[in-house]
């Protein structure tokens, strides 16, 4: 009798009645309106970007890649770890990639590595290691240690050799103090990363693409939504509505932005992408980013795409399988859009 259920099922019809009143009110500006929303949303406070004077910690040639791992600055005085893998070949401008890895242990995970910066060996994990998938395709793959994981958590959570946690909690409570969102940090962080990769001589600017799973994803299409330079993305295991994922199923703290449902659902979000190339993959017994949500979302951005003239620009693929990276189609999808 007291339960919140039905009051907060009618917050979120009377913020959807809002957006359609909103954007019958903006009508052809409604999307420009949406990205400054997101854009706004996604502010950090940032008074001057440093320098960001990359340092090369270590080098490292394998079979088939070359692996370095560099250590660059973006604001406030982080100082980030990322790894940059290199095909091995002749030596002409290549198509490049900002990997974007979800939760676990960090940029260790999608390299080949494991948590310990071992070569990893066996079988892989539910991430795939997709950087190393790439960068076995031809491209330029950047990684960047995403704020809250790996090495760039609290010192708190790395105590007594802990390994897969994440500082995501304490970092986004510390943040909303000072009004800051962590998404949008993450963000503003992953743009700095592209300043660099753009930087790289073997890098051509014309041809970036994003790929990130789960959180990462989440990444990936603010990224790309705000930095025209990514010209392709793939989002996998994240694409959904709001309503069927993080309200509907408990998330980490960091997939939350203040206001989104004020200006957007997730589709929305993510359609502001149109007509730039887009690949849509998801497992279709995913738990925590339910089927039934990523169809709704498909649907959205299949009309989006239309509607824009770039049906043939977005592609999708459902595979059998949970919250796990499947690139069989998105690798060759990517290849074929840069």
């Amino acid at each position: 009798m007291w339960s919140p259920n039905a009051s907060m099922e009618q917050l979120y019809r009377a913020f959807e009645l809002k957006r359609e009143q909103s954007r019958t009110e903006w009508a052809e500006h409604a999307k420009a309106h949406m990205k400054k929303r997101l854009a706004d949303s996604l502010a950090v406070t940032i008074e001057e970007q440093d320098e960001l004077r990359p340092v090369l910690l270590d080098r490292v040639e394998l079979g088939d890649h070359i692996r370095e791992r560099i250590e660059i600055s973006t604001f406030w005085g982080f100082r980030v770890p990322v790894y940059v893998l290199l095909p091995k070949g002749d030596f002409r401008k290549r198509a490049a990639v900002l990997a974007l890895h979800g939760h676990g242990f960090g940029s260790r995970q999608i390299v080949g590595l494991n948590a310990d910066g071992t070569e990893h060996t066996g079988e892989w994990d539910l991430h795939g290691n997709y950087a190393l998938e790439l960068v076995r395709r031809g491209f330029v793959v950047v990684v960047p240690e995403i704020l809250g994981f790996g090495d760039r958590r609290l010192e708190e959570d790395q105590k007594d050799g802990q390994v897969g946690n994440s500082s995501c909690q304490t970092l986004a409570s510390h943040l909303l103090l000072y009004g800051i969102p962590l998404a949008g940090v993450r963000v503003q962080e992953a743009r700095r990363v592209l300043d660099y990769l753009v930087s790289r001589e073997e890098v051509d600017a014309s041809r970036i693409g994003c790929f990130g799973f789960s959180g990462g994803g989440l990444l990936a299409a603010y990224t790309a939504v705000l930095d025209e330079r990514i010209q392709a993305s793939v989002l996998c295991a994240f694409t959904n509505t709001f309503k069927r994922s993080i309200m509907g199923v408990h998330h980490c703290i960091d997939n939350y932005l203040l206001g989104a449902l004020d200006f957007a659902e997730l589709p929305e979000l993510i359609g502001l992408l149109a007509p730039r190339p887009l690949f849509i993959a998801s497992g279709r017994q995913d738990p925590i980013f339910p089927v039934d949500g990523v169809e709704t979302a498909v649907s959205y951005l299949q009309l989006e795409y239309a509607l824009a003239g770039a049906s043939e620009r977005l592609g999708v693929h459902l595979y059998e399988g949970v919250h796990e990276v499947n690139g069989s189609q998105a690798y060759p999808w990517l290849v074929k859009n840069l």
